[in-house]
């Protein structure tokens, strides 16, 4: 049987619809450059709980004076590290100040370095006792630093002001000045333990500091720093705990500083 044929309409519609179809064909047919997989961050620290202070660190600055010989400063601690500091017996090398502190990490004995234009993210828990105040002069509980030369590049400090007791961050620029930013009130840090995140990137321009510490599930100190210097040509950044104090100021006592769960991870 014959087929009638078709109306002239009907033949501009088909014609259409097969313009329309034909370009989605091709896109759909086309390659596609391959997406570069999302940054992800990858622990490369985490000591186990009861670890010696030699497996978790790259060393210790317990005494390096000798100023109390015969007593451990820096010992593990339930399922952390206990730092002790007696006051006026612990002096440094330099007398006018009072240092015990660790330096660097460890893993599986090897250290564990940030080097250049890498990003970290370091977390622990603190307990700082009520012994432990602020001070006019400084005093340092965390510090980031590269080796053992020169100002450190970040630090959490304790520091007395006008208006009372803070905990803050500081950072310093090529030239060593160190600039202080985010001073929050002191009192719901002490007598609790806290949980501090560190994430640096290190490099010579471009850098920053993002830096927070949550007491009872809530934020009570934070600031991130933009535009920062954080290299200084040489060797590798690698942070210290402990206390690192000076010694002239009024009203300090024997205190101790308690740290545990720590870790550190890249940006991969």
């Amino acid at each position: 049987m014959e087929r009638p044929p078709l109306l002239p309409r009907t033949v501009l519609t088909l014609a259409a619809t097969a313009a329309l179809i034909a370009p989605a064909a091709v896109v759909y047919g086309a390659e596609r450059s391959p997406q570069a997989p999302a940054a992800s961050w990858s622990l490369k620290w985490n000591p186990a709980s009861g670890a010696s202070v030699a497996s978790a660190f790259e060393g210790a600055e317990d005494d390096r004076a000798d100023s109390h010989p015969g007593v451990t400063h820096i010992y593990p601690y339930q399922d952390g590290f206990r730092t002790d500091i007696h006051y006026p017996k612990d002096v440094d090398t330099s007398t006018d100040r009072q240092r015990q502190e660790v330096r660097g990490m460890k893993q599986d004995g090897s250290a564990v370095k940030i080097l250049k234009n890498e990003t970290w993210r370091i977390q622990y828990q603190m307990y700082v006792p009520d012994t432990l105040d602020a001070t006019t002069g400084f005093t340092h509980i965390m510090q980031i630093k590269v080796g053992d030369v020169a100002a450190p590049l970040f630090t959490m400090s304790l520091h007395q002001h006008s208006d009372g007791p803070k905990v803050e961050m500081r950072t310093s620029d090529d030239d060593d000045n160190l600039t202080e930013a985010g001073a929050a009130n002191m009192a719901p840090v002490q007598g609790k333990w806290s949980d501090v995140s560190v994430e640096v990137k290190a490099a010579d321009s471009g850098a920053y500091a993002d830096w927070s510490v949550t007491t009872d599930g809530r934020e009570v100190a934070s600031y991130k720093r933009t535009g920062l210097d954080l290299w200084r040509g040489k060797n590798y950044l690698r942070p210290k705990w402990g206390i690192y104090r000076s010694l002239n100021s009024s009203g300090l006592q024997n205190t101790y500083l308690l740290t545990r769960n720590f870790k550190a991870y890249k940006l991969q």
